[in-house]
């Protein structure tokens, strides 16, 4: 009852999910990645030991179809799953059972499988492949762009309700101590994909960083504009300097990331942002 795409970037060393489906919180249920070993999608009447189980076994070298064959050997319900998986290697293989409820099917190619059932129609699985190969940026960006377009396509026939997206790389995650880089959920919302692309654009304010090039320094009218924030929100007073000023207010906003206090610079698409906020 579901839409999934599962894919990886072998030079990213990324590997994820992006799923949708008139079902709550879809992303407690659908995505497995482990970085190194693989990503898997588990679906329709969804058997969820496959995910742990699948990385299991592609973490110890078998191959995405291998562990497919595996998975199902011994599940007596097999014709009521649906389930895509990539491998270490970037190999990919999707399988719909034959009594997945229609529309239902998929298509893997290098790198990817997509899958989907109960869906609008056999022009959603497409849609998010096209839209997938043709998507240029990181493996996030990709995923999310393949899920729009199969919402958009139609998806899920029932309705919307929940998407959700995970995807790892090492040291991917915050601070750089764990692997999950990126696991975001709307588990309950009228329109969940587009809401989905609001937050993976929240996490590229917070958590993205310029290259040097494109650091804004504080000087001259960007200075000025940042003061009156200072001014204004209460953090630039009669006896504070402006380096502690600003040291507090992006510490508050949660921009530490991207910003220097000492050299006194900031990135621009957060500039932009703070601007649009506050002035």
């Amino acid at each position: 009852m579901t839409f999934s795409i599962v894919a990886c970037d072998l030079k990213e060393k990324s590997w994820g999910i992006a799923v949708a489906s008139k079902f709550p919180a879809v992303g407690a249920v659908v995505p497995w990645a482990r970085a190194g070993a693989g990503a898997v999608a588990t679906q329709s009447f969804a058997n969820t030991s496959f995910g742990p189980r699948g990385l299991e076994m592609m973490e110890g070298g078998l191959s995405a179809e291998e562990t497919l064959a595996k998975l199902l050997m011994d599940d007596p319900d097999r014709e009521l799953r649906q389930i895509g998986l990539v491998d270490a290697s970037g190999h990919a293989k999707t399988f719909t059972g034959a009594g997945c409820f229609p529309w239902a099917g998929g298509v893997a190619g290098k790198g990817y499988a997509i899958q989907g059932n109960i869906l609008a129609s056999a022009k959603v699985v497409p849609a998010m492949e096209k839209k997938f190969l043709a998507t240029k940026g990181s493996l996030p960006t990709r995923l999310h762009a393949a899920l729009l377009a199969g919402d958009r396509a139609g998806g899920d026939k029932r309705g919307r309700q929940s998407a959700a997206i995970y995807v790892v790389k090492p040291n991917g995650g915050y601070g750089g101590f764990v692997d999950r880089w990126i696991d975001y959920r709307v588990d309950d919302h009228e329109d969940p994909v587009p809401r989905l692309g609001e937050l993976l654009e929240m996490h590229e304010l917070y958590f993205g960083k310029s290259p040097e090039n494109e650091r804004l320094a504080l000087k001259g009218k960007s200075l000025g504009q940042m003061s009156a924030i200072l001014k204004q929100e209460g953090y630039l007073k009669r006896n504070s300097s402006f380096q502690d000023a600003f040291n507090a207010f992006i510490g508050n906003e949660n921009f530490e990331e991207r910003a220097d206090a000492l050299a006194q610079w900031i990135d621009k698409p957060v500039m932009k942002y703070l601007i649009k906020k506050f002035l």
